[in-house]
Formats: structure tokens, sequence, C-alpha cells
């Protein structure tokens, strides 16, 4: 199938979208005119700004599926290749590397890195916080029962320190009267650590 016809079938698919997709085949039509093969939604995006293109974020969305159809049928249809990143200036190093084999091998994971990082950029929004949690055989969904929270946190009362004759060490730790350790180092701070995040 053919943008045109791509066009016209999406068109009357979708009659309501039919000036936002015509404001994109007209980008994408001109992007193949120049000679770009640069076809990622981030730039299709931009290049419409004024012209009716959808934000990216709209061509990305689920409701942007009629807009990613029609940027496919372009890169397929004139063999668009995938856009290779400049080398980043930090990656000029790869340049200097006498073995033309093993030259070669570095910039092209140079690229793939650079381009890998492009992608992260237009799927992550910015100021998003990703967080991992990459601990092994503990179920995320585990938590205290109220029992077992307050005897964690009575331990770190100071009722539970004077009934003992217990005092706080500099270092988290907890000594009894002659100086000894009770609790080792780093105890006060796993406790709070446990009523937090479980």
């Amino acid at each position: 199938m053919t943008p045109e016809e791509m066009l016209q079938y999406l068109c009357e698919k979708s009659p309501r979208q039919k000036a936002s997709l015509e404001a994109v085949y007209a980008v994408c039509k001109e992007q193949a005119e120049s000679g770009s093969t640069d076809y990622s939604y981030s730039a299709i995006a931009r290049l419409g700004i004024d012209r009716g293109v959808p934000k990216v974020q709209s061509i990305r969305n689920k409701t942007g599926e009629n807009y990613q159809a029609l940027i496919k049928c372009f890169e397929s249809t004139l063999g668009a290749r995938k856009r290779i990143p400049k080398p980043r200036s930090g990656d000029a190093w790869a340049d200097d590397i006498s073995d033309p084999k093993l030259r070669i091998l570095v910039q092209r994971l140079l690229a793939e890195l650079a381009e890998a990082q492009r992608t992260i950029k237009e799927f992550i929004p910015p100021g998003t916080v990703i967080r991992v949690d990459d601990r092994s055989g503990v179920k995320s969904d585990f938590k205290l029962s109220n029992v077992e929270r307050r005897a964690i946190e009575h331990l770190k009362t100071d009722d539970f320190l004077h009934q003992w004759k217990l005092v706080r060490g500099e270092k988290g730790d907890v000594l009894d009267e002659r100086g000894r350790a009770v609790f080792k180092p780093g105890t006060l701070q796993a406790i709070e650590k446990i009523l937090k995040y479980l």
C-alpha cells in the first residue's frame, strides 16, 4: 500500500483525524523529498508543530495508531533506513584505535548505544523517576503485620533502652552499661529502613 492509499484509507476510517493525518502525511512527504531518513515520531511532531501534527506523545499513544501506521508506511515504501546517530563528542577516542576491524566494531557499538539512549529519552517523560527493585527472593508485596511492626518499633524506643539499661551508640549500635555492644553498628538505621519500606 502506498502512502497516498494509506492516507485515503485512514481518513475514511477515522474522519475526525483527517486534518491531522493530512498534516502528518505532508511532513512525511517533505522528509522523503528532502532525502531524509528520519521518520521518528519526535522528528515528525517537531517538524509539523505549527501545521496541525499531533504532539509526539499523542502519536506514540494507543490513540495514535493511525499516525503510526502512516509514518511506518512511508518508512517501508520509501526504503527509509534507521537513522544512525552521530557519535557523541566524548566518543572521539574510538577514532584513535589502530586496528580497523576493532575500530569499526567499537564505533558501531557506540552508535547503537547513542540510538538506544535517544529512544529511551523519547519514551520516558522528563522528570520521571524509575525505581528498580532487584532484590531476589523477596516478595514485593511483603508487609509487616501490626504486631510485628509494634515489636520492631519497641526496639528503638527509649522505654525499651531504659528498661534494659541500654544506651544508643554513635554508630547506630546499642550498648549495655559496661559499653559492650548488644546491637551491632547500623542496627538502629536498619530498624528505621525496615519500618519505612515494610
